[in-house]
């Protein structure tokens, strides 16, 4: 029987061929981020969170949410949840008691339709009507009920004057809905509802990432900043209106709190200071959008497999070195073959032959390599996902840095942060590298945790703080009041 790799032993390179080896250094090389680089990212990252808030704008959007008080953990009452996915729909009805940070769930998955996804307005959002109808009719059979508040996580780019309004820019997720883009999302969702006379009101629309901020604040006080580090990447904070230029006409008080949507995907789209290797730029160039969402290319979840693939497919038609010699790699060369999950899996191979990888070439590729050759490909794995924990980390410590957060939680979600293997270590070490502290300093000062469920109570919650504020008499960024 194969031995067992020890955690840190990342196999004998002993074996690996010069050839092959000169590749593993060259390709450390490109892809080893130091903690100097590092600093210079956060900085400039820095730089663009603030022009992002200003009135010119930058390419990071900044988005205000018109989420503006922090949940307190004694939020009380019952409210609905609709969470609008790629793959599922999902109903929610959450209590949330008066025990600070309680909360209690039923829930509803219904699948969307593939051919919904290519139809039309109004068959999506009688789609979306009907499933909530049902929801209402098995959980509360015969039962008299008042108007229900509900939170709508609509994750799709989205412009918002309001809380309560949403115009979708554009569709993504394999979306491609006609008669939606341009629209406001509410006035056809609340059509759907009045049509069939269901007791609910939209109170507020949200995205993923300011739910998961939100969500994770009720239940921790210590909570700052809400992530997702999954098949794209995304945060949320919390900022003084003072210091939101862009907002300055609307003349709100200076220390008025903001929860907002950062959208940083989009970081460096100019391309000053992220590490590119060859294989970034090339799949920047043939992504459907190029030049955009340049941060994102380079830690999340959709692109971690493909920038595997290409080094992998350049080292076979490298003339330097021989590398899966006379083996047909025709699977390999089909774009977006492989995605993070095949890359966790190396990571996970516990065996010092790699053989529980060599059968993953074999099922998933056709592919029977050779052991310097899984070497290679374990030490690619391993750099690829580092590099992306490590970037991810300078978007966190930029927030601490500009809000002067000394010690804060973080709450991240999202299938990189909850699968992939070391992510959190990783990233953890390049915060300690960013924000220079002291090796003696334990526990870690800025603690990236697993978020609580964004999209389902964190809608609740913000929906729960929107009625609070209005009755308090803070009004801004609410179109319709009415009924709350």
């Amino acid at each position: 029987m194969a031995a067992l790799l020890g955690s840190n032993d990342l196999g004998s390179l002993n074996d690996v061929p010069g050839d092959l080896l000169g590749e593993i250094k060259r390709l450390e090389q490109m892809f080893i981020v130091e903690a100097p680089k590092l600093k210079e990212i956060t900085n400039h990252f820095i730089d663009e969170l603030a022009k992002g808030l200003s009135v010119e704008g930058g390419s990071i959007p900044m988005n205000p949410t018109w989420v503006m008080t922090r949940p307190t953990g004694y939020e009380t009452g019952t409210f609905l949840a609709l969470d609008m996915g790629g793959t599922n729909l999902r109903v929610c009805e959450i209590i949330l008691p008066e025990a600070k940070g309680e909360f209690e769930i039923i829930q509803s998955k219904y699948r969307m339709p593939e051919e919904l996804k290519t139809g039309k307005a109004e068959e999506l959002w009688e789609y979306v009507a009907d499933c909530l109808q049902q929801f209402i009719e098995y959980h509360h059979e015969d039962e008299k009920l008042d108007t229900l508040p509900l939170g709508f996580t609509f994750s799709y780019p989205a412009t918002q004057d309001y809380i309560d309004h949403g115009i979708l820019q554009r569709w993504t997720k394999g979306f491609d809905i006609e008669g939606v883009e341009g629209h406001d999302v509410v006035e056809q969702f609340e059509a759907a509802l009045a049509s069939r006379g269901l007791p609910i009101k939209l109170t507020a629309l949200i995205n993923d990432t300011t739910g998961t901020l939100v969500a994770s604040a009720y239940t921790d006080d210590a909570m700052r900043i809400g992530c997702i580090f999954g098949t794209g990447c995304n945060a949320a904070y919390v900022e003084n209106c003072g210091s939101i230029p862009k907002l300055a006409d609307m003349k709100l008080p200076e220390d008025m709190p903001m929860a907002i949507n950062c959208e940083w995907g989009a970081f460096d789209n100019e391309h000053k200071v992220l590490p590119l290797t060859p294989y970034d730029i090339i799949i920047d160039k043939e992504s459907p959008r190029p030049g955009q969402q340049a941060f994102e290319k380079m830690v999340a979840g959709l692109y971690l497999g493909e920038l595997f693939r290409l080094v992998l497919v350049d080292l076979h038609h490298n003339k330097e070195c021989i590398f899966f010699h006379g083996q047909d790699i025709s699977k390999l060369e089909k774009a977006y073959t492989l995605d993070s999950s095949f890359l966790s899996l190396i990571e996970e191979d516990p065996f010092e032959n790699l053989s529980e990888t060599h059968d993953l070439f074999i099922h998933k590729l056709g592919i029977t390599a050779k052991k310097p050759e899984l070497e290679l490909c374990r030490r690619l794995a391993e750099l690829i996902g580092t590099r992306a924990a490590r970037l991810s980390s300078c978007g966190v410590a930029a927030i601490c840095k500009k809000k002067s957060y000394a010690s804060c939680h973080v709450g991240a979600d999202g299938s990189v942060f909850n699968k992939y293997p070391h992510f959190k270590q990783r990233g953890a070490v390049a915060l300690r590298e960013i924000l220079d502290w002291h090796a003696d300093l334990k526990p870690d000062p800025v603690d990236i945790r697993a978020a609580e469920d964004g999209s389902g109570v964190g809608a609740a919650i913000i929906a729960a703080l929107t009625i609070k504020r209005i009755k308090e008499g803070n009004l801004a960024g609410v179109r319709n009041k009415e009924g709350l």
